[in-house]
Parts: C-alpha cells; structure tokens; sequence
C-alpha cells in the first residue's frame, strides 16, 4: 500500500513539473516532413516537433539565439535552419530525429534558410554578404556558400525554391516581398512577382502578373508550386498555378504567412492569426493544428520586477497623487512620492502597452494584447476585480488620448479607423475612416474645448493633418500640401 501511494506522489510530481498548454498563440515558421506527418515550427526562440495528428510539441533546439525558418530536407533526414547565436543570422543544420547541430555559414552578414534542393545535398538561402540581399546555396556538408545566380544577375533575389521536375528556382527581387512583407494590398512598381531562372538552360519565366502582391513561393516533388497572393480580397492568401492559371486555394478574411508544403504534395502548412493552420491538397481544405506544447516549469509563482530604465508608459491621476505605469508588459500603481508601489494582475501574460487615469482616480484605463491584437480594457487602480474587457478587435487599438474632461478617449484602430470612446458607457464608435495606417502616425487627440479631434492621414504616401468636428461629423484637411506634416 506504502509503494502505491509513493508511486502515485512521484507520477503527480512528473505531471506537476510539465506544464502543458492547449491551442498557444505566436507560433510561426512552420515546416512539414516529407510525408505531411510532422510539423516543425518556432516558438519561444527555440524550435519544436509535433506530430500533425496528435499535436503533442516538444522542443528541439534550446540555443542562446533565436532559431527560426526550419526547412526538412527532401529525404526526411535533417532540419536546416537559422540560429542567432552570435547575434547575426546563420544557417545550422541537425537531424531530424534529434543530435548534434552542426553551424555551416559564419559571415557577419545575416544568412536566411529559404528552402532545400532536392537532392537534399545543398540548403537555399537568402544573405546579405555581397551587399543587397541575394540568393546563396551551402552544401549539408559544410564549406564555403556559392552565389546562386552566378552570372545572371539579379536585383535582391529572396524567397528560394527549386522545382524538383525542370530544376527552374523560383524567387522575387523587390523589397516588398521581403522586409515589407506587413504591407499588404500594396501596388505599384515594386509589386513582386513569381518568377523563375533555370540554371542549366538559363531561361527566364515570369509566372504572374497581378499587380498586387505575389510571393513566398513553395513546391513539392511533383511539381507542384503553391504562393500568397494579395489578389481576391486584399488579405494574403494560398495560391498555386493549375494548368498555367493562377488559382486561389484558401479565401480568408486574415492573412496568411510563411508557407510550406510537404515534398508528397498532400499538404501545405502556414501561419494565420498567430497559429498554424494545415491545407490538406486532399479534401481541399483548410484547418487550424491543436498543438499542445508541453514545457519544465521553471519560474516561481512569486516574482520580483526590476522596472528600472523600462517604463514604457506612465499616467498621473486627476488628484496628483498617483500614477500608472507601464514595464515590460505588466501595469503599476504607485504613489507619487515613491512610497508606495503594486503590480496590477491582469490575470494573463499578455503584453499591456498603454494606461491612463479616468476621472474617478479609481479606475484605469490600458490596451494589451489579446491574441496578438491590442484591444482597450478598464481595471480598478487598487487591484481588486478583474480587468473588463472593451473591445474585442481584430486589430491593434492603440494611441489612447483622453479629452480634459476625461468623458472621452480618441484612439486609432488599425489601419483605416479613428475611433470614440465614451469613458461613462465605455461604447465605441467609427468617426473616421481614412488612410491612417498601421505606423507612421502621431497621436490623436482633442481641441481645447473638446469639439474637435485631431488626427493625422495619409495622401499619396505623405501625411497630412485633419481634424474632425464630433457634433457635426465632419472632416477637414488643414494641410493638403504634398509633403508629411505631423
């Protein structure tokens, strides 16, 4: 009876030392096995394996840097990826089935995994050693990296691919299909395109002609090349050429990101909305992977925070004698003489950004992060109860000005929206939809005597300044002249 009760202690201990987390958000770079049963993917700055059918994750690398952009050879053998080790980016390999990480690239410029060949004897990636970024190969054995393209120049190739039936290497060549990836619905000269070189024959395809975005090619052994496209409905998608046309697969309302298939051709694994989702090229669908990571438990449950030279936002209360602030994710009250200081719990590890007093000087008002969206949220400043969630967006509400009277908050809501909110109700409203994009904005904010709000948009690439009077909804442009005013 003693040892059963012992074994049991000792099973709760093991439980108890995991911790396992269902359905976790910020899981990015996803990769198949050949044959669609395993998925590789990044989380945490390490890497992960888990079996498509059953979700279970466990990691795999537990390096000093961040390790991303894992890549399965053809033959099931190795994962190629890239590590941060020193601070810059380079290309290491190990196997699959777990053992020794072997470094193959060591210049000072930043070295990006794009994809394997199919003789799973050389690794495609993208560096910026000769300048601008351009395409390089590195034997899984080790030496010294050969420019792609060789003689064939062209201008920031990226997203490397080879077609396992003509040996073409598909790519882009503009910057908006590499560090501008967020810009979406995008058109003009420097929209990307799918394109192909063939080293032997050098021939030169060029495969789309949307004049939007198309990029991130993928392939499996079949032939088969699969792509985003911004083209249906603004939102990046799934895409693949069918008998030389361009033929949408998914039709999301979200983007989709980094894309990869599996060498048989049955699946392609991406993320959207911060998760990995799975098209399955037999039914023809898509669906969400339940992965469920299983981790130590390292941290206590009491933790001290050092907020020293990381206060990211701060707010006075209306009686001057408090303030909030914010520090590396978590909200704090203190008292203004330093006196006195308490972490409000939020209850959740998500990031809180912004935090302002309301009238009351009881009641704060913040934004943090809810599935990678920040959205508005109200708490007591003496840290009892629950944070009452505002909105429920799909995008990030940010810029949160009161009016003097703090009746009122204007603040931006994504890229098109200024938005109201009655700090009473604590309902909000559209008052303007314009170009206000996701960066490059100053701060809303109020006349002095709160009839107007203040805004800044853009027209034709430059910002102007706009106010916009509530009463009598309309908009005015006080600049209009061509250049950016903020």
């Amino acid at each position: 009876m003693k040892k059963q009760i012992l074994s049991l202690f000792l099973v709760a201990i093991g439980i108890n030392a995991q911790a396992q987390i269902s359905s976790p958000a910020f899981l990015s770079h996803p990769c198949l096995s050949p044959d669609a049963q395993t998925v590789v993917f990044s989380f945490e700055g390490d890497l992960w394996k888990a079996a498509v059918k059953d979700g279970m994750a466990t990691r795999i690398t537990a390096m000093q840097g961040y390790e991303t952009n894992p890549r399965i050879s053809p033959d099931g053998k190795w994962v190629a990826f890239t590590g941060r080790q020193m601070g810059n980016a380079d290309i290491f390999v190990m196997p699959l089935a777990g053992g020794e990480i072997k470094q193959l690239t060591f210049h000072s410029g930043g070295d990006i995994v794009n994809n394997w060949s199919w003789d799973s004897q050389k690794i495609y990636f993208t560096s910026s050693r000769a300048g601008n970024t351009s395409g390089f190969s590195v034997a899984v054995a080790g030496g010294t990296p050969e420019r792609l393209f060789g003689d064939h120049f062209f201008l920031y190739d990226h997203g490397l691919a080879e077609d396992a039936q003509t040996g073409d290497i598909y790519f882009n060549d503009t910057w908006e299909s590499d560090n501008q990836v967020a810009r979406k619905r995008y058109k003009g000269p420097f929209n990307p395109d799918i394109q192909a070189y063939n080293l032997k024959t050098k021939q030169y395809r060029k495969l789309t002609d949307w004049e939007g975005k198309d990029f991130a090619a993928t392939t499996d052994k079949k032939g088969g090349l699969y792509f985003i496209s911004d083209e249906t409905n603004g939102e990046y998608n799934l895409y693949t050429i069918d008998k030389g046309k361009k033929k949408a697969l998914t039709q999301f309302n979200s983007s989709i990101k980094t894309p990869v298939a599996s060498a048989d051709g049955s699946a392609v694994v991406f993320e959207r909305d911060y998760r990995l989702w799975l098209y399955s090229n037999v039914s023809g669908k898509a669906s969400q992977l339940n992965i469920i990571l299983y981790r130590n438990n390292v941290l206590p449950a009491d933790k001290d925070y050092d907020v020293k030279g990381n206060i990211t936002a701060i707010s006075v209360s209306p009686d001057g004698k408090k303030i909030a602030f914010t520090s590396r994710g978590e909200l704090f009250v203190a008292d203004t003489d330093g006196k006195f200081i308490q972490k409000i719990n939020k209850g959740n590890t998500e990031r809180a950004i912004e935090v302002k007093w309301l009238s009351d000087n009881k009641t704060l008002l913040f934004n943090q992060t809810v599935d990678g969206y920040q959205n508005i949220f109200s708490v007591s400043a003496d840290g009892t109860g629950s944070p009452k969630q505002l909105t429920n967006d799909k995008k990030d509400n940010r810029s949160i000005v009161l009016n003097k009277s703090k009746t009122k908050a204007v603040y931006l809501s994504g890229r098109d929206e200024v938005k109201l909110l009655d700090t009473k109700t604590f309902e909000s409203k559209i008052i303007v939809k314009d170009e206000i994009w996701a960066f490059q904005n100053s701060d809303p904010g109020f006349s002095p005597n709160e009839e107007y709000v203040l805004f800044t948009a853009v027209r034709n690439f430059e910002q102007d300044i706009f106010i916009h009077h509530i009463a009598n909804n309309k908009t005015y442009n006080l600049t209009n002249s061509g250049v950016t005013e903020a």
